[in-house]
């Protein structure tokens, strides 16, 4: 059976690839290249992952295909991201890159290529109940990254294998060790993959204007200036502008009618303190939505077709709009939203 592996240069999907060829798969490597404005960017590392995939599947013995997908990127994902900041929202785009790239961009090239099922280095797991796929928690808990796959569907799910979700990290790097992998110790990726490690409020700047506006505090008495709602989230600390004595300020709210940022001090603020979300854009793993329950953290709650609302058994710190909630039955994955 012929797997195509998207391996990103990373340790995970070469080790992913790896096992796969042991098991006895037709295995092929397929590299993403999603986000091309910045080539020659002293942040973009493109050029060094694909050098590091190559190599690794040079070791292991397999194909490497480059596939580039950054025009499906930029209007499935980015177009995305950059109108849910210019409403003052803070959004996930490594959960709509999963969707619509990795696994529909992806898995519709693999499928050309002849594959029955393609494989990724995600800490998550697969099983079948009922004629249902679900979708587990990785057996590493540390890194787990179901929660950035919750809307897949059952139709992707079908077709997807997940090789280390049943191993933790440190197991993943011994393997790639004792397979002479070259990228063994390969230092993890962090950040929005199409900013990498740069500076995001330098990087939102060249796509969204800076709009200033009154930064007011929780009583609504004005205390600064922001440069632009778009340039905060719920929650921050640093980057305020906002000194003097006492506890440190947070972003707390943003009133898009009248570009104020409210901020307040103390962590513990009750400003900073949500009882409840709601969520729209829903989506389900099992391609309907679960039954309206209550257990020791959350009550969920059916409001619309597409839509939830999630009460807390405590209240929950810096819930932020644009964000994405997900639910869990133990380790099953649910789905999950976008918090509004």
């Amino acid at each position: 059976m012929r797997v195509v592996v998207g391996m990103s240069g990373g340790v995970d999907s070469s080790v992913a690839a790896l096992l796969l060829k042991r098991q006895g798969y037709d295995v092929v490597g397929l590299f993403m290249k999603n986000w091309e404005d910045d080539d020659t960017d002293e942040y973009c590392s493109t050029r060094q992952d694909l050098i590091d995939a190559a190599a690794a599947a040079d070791v292991i013995g397999i194909e490497l295909e480059a596939v580039n997908f950054a025009a499906e990127y930029k209007d499935r994902v980015f177009a995305d991201f950059l109108r849910e900041y210019s409403a003052g929202r803070t959004p996930n785009p490594d959960v709509l890159c999963n969707a619509e790239i990795k696994f529909r961009a992806f898995l519709d090239h693999a499928m050309r290529l002849g594959a029955a099922k393609i494989a990724t280095g995600h800490y998550a797991r697969l099983d079948t109940v009922d004629g249902r796929h679900r979708l587990l928690r990785g057996k590493d808990a540390s890194k787990d990254q179901s929660y950035f796959l919750h809307r897949l569907t059952q139709e992707q799910l079908a077709r997807v294998m997940f090789p280390v979700g049943e191993i933790n990290k440190a197991e993943v790097r011994r393997i790639a060790l004792d397979a002479g992998l070259p990228n063994h110790a390969k230092k993890d990726s962090t950040g929005i993959c199409f900013i990498g490690e740069r500076p995001f409020r330098e990087f939102l700047n060249r796509y969204l204007p800076k709009v200033p506006g009154p930064i007011v505090d929780g009583a609504g008495r004005t205390i600064g200036e922001h440069i632009g709602l778009a340039f905060y989230t719920i929650g921050q600390r640093k980057g305020i502008g906002i000194g003097g004595a006492g506890e440190a300020w947070y972003v707390a709210g943003k009133d898009l009618a009248t570009n104020k940022l409210i901020v307040v001090q103390g962590h513990e603020h009750p400003l900073l303190l949500k009882g409840s979300l709601a969520a729209d854009e829903t989506t389900w793993i099992a391609g309907v939505p679960p039954a309206e329950q209550a257990d020791a953290q959350c009550m969920l709650a059916r409001v619309l077709e597409s839509e939830i609302r999630v009460d807390f058994a405590a209240p929950q710190w810096a819930v932020t709009p644009g964000q994405s909630v997900v639910l869990y039955d133990d380790d099953a994955c649910l789905g999950g939203g976008v918090i509004t």
